[in-house]
């Protein structure tokens, strides 16, 4: 779960964007790029896509769904998003803040103030955009996300937070310091403001307004079938396939799954003529708004290839690996998974993210 810091090959990409004519034979380039990758790099399997306001241009898939069985990959298959949950996350407050049930500066005790004298008081004031850009002091991860087991779901994730937060923050005031726990935390006012649970809102604000028909949580699949592509983890010099995910309770940092093409549909969001939901601009601008290079679930940078600011994200529970990037100038996502992960994961799915911007330029 934890997010690369790389923004690395990329700098490297430089050539003159011309607009792009959808083409047939792009899929068919992605698809021989995707071959290539996974026979070099000896992974499981890849998909990878490039995407516009419309949906997919082009995409493609190679390698097996699980190591030890003779199933292909598809590019019609779930893929695990892990940390590009995050901005999907982000969106769902973005809703909450449009009907005004919430706000980015709502602090931590104004949404859940049964917590006064149950976490230490220098988390109180803690707010909404805070726990969203990473900088509300509170650690990376929860001592152990598989706690308390047996409560209901939102109860559970509250208990997490009480017992996480007991002590005074270590970090400073306004200190960047990526947290999964964080967005857990996000994620509890939500569920409080709304009394439903985060996945419920999920479905409700963000998939079915979208379309998102293959979206939900947790490891894609039926268990024990290879019905939809396994995780791996490395194992020696080959590949151990783990059909797992992380806690329930860290949902709203990492347990989406879904189809490149209903990523697409998200994604869309940022580009200039996708789908809005029901945001104004000055909401669906703040998610875009960085305190430092962070805002709600993105990264900003600046690329020539994208002429100006782009976005961008990685995800892994451990057995999975995603990277996207998007390019509102262009109108253009550029996204890839792949269902392994490694220490070489985050560099090869960048690789192929120039890969695919250099088709979409034609080259």
């Amino acid at each position: 779960m934890k997010l690369a810091a790389r923004l690395p090959l990329l700098l490297l990409i430089t050539t003159a964007y011309a607009a792009p004519v959808k083409e047939p034979g792009k899929s068919e380039k992605i698809k021989e790029a995707l071959a290539e990758t996974v026979t070099r790099e000896k992974v499981p399997g890849m998909v990878a896509a490039i995407t516009s306001s419309k949906g997919v241009l082009a995409v493609g898939a190679a390698g097996i769904r699980k190591i030890g069985s003779n199933k292909k990959l598809t590019d019609g298959d779930l893929i695990h998003l892990g940390s590009c949950t995050k901005a999907m996350t982000s969106t769902l407050l973005a809703t909450l803040v449009t009907e005004g049930k919430i706000t980015w500066e709502t602090s931590l005790i104004e949404a859940l103030p049964e917590l006064k004298g149950n976490i230490h008081p220098e988390y109180y004031p803690t707010t909404v955009w805070e726990l969203l850009t990473h900088r509300a002091r509170v650690a990376a991860n929860a001592e152990n996300w598989w706690v308390h087991g047996k409560m209901e779901l939102k109860k559970r994730r509250l208990a997490i937070l009480r017992e996480n937060l007991k002590k005074a923050p270590s970090l400073k005031q306004g200190a960047y310091h990526y947290s999964n726990l964080g967005y857990m935390i996000a994620g509890c006012m939500a569920e409080r403001v709304t009394g439903s649970s985060w996945e419920s809102l999920m479905k409700r604000r963000i998939f079915n307004p979208l379309g998102m028909d293959s979206a939900g949580f947790g490891a894609p699949g039926a268990p024990g079938n290879t019905d939809q592509p396994w995780g791996h983890v490395r194992s020696g010099e080959g590949w151990r396939p783990r059909q797992f995910d992380n806690a329930e309770a860290l949902g709203p940092a990492g347990r989406v799954h879904c189809s490149a093409t209903d990523w697409a549909r998200f994604l869309s969001m940022q580009l200039p003529y996708g789908r809005k939901l029901d945001l104004d601009r000055k909401t669906l601008g703040r998610l875009i708004t960085p305190t430092g290079t962070y805002a709600g679930g993105w990264i900003l940078a600046k690329r020539p290839w994208g002429k100006g600011t782009v976005l961008t994200h990685s995800g892994s529970n451990t057995m999975w690996h995603a990277t996207v990037w998007v390019a509102p100038k262009l109108d253009r996502s550029f996204l890839v998974a792949t269902n392994s992960r490694d220490e070489r994961s985050h560099e090869i799915c960048d690789q192929m993210i120039g890969k695919l911007i250099r088709i979409n330029q034609g080259n």
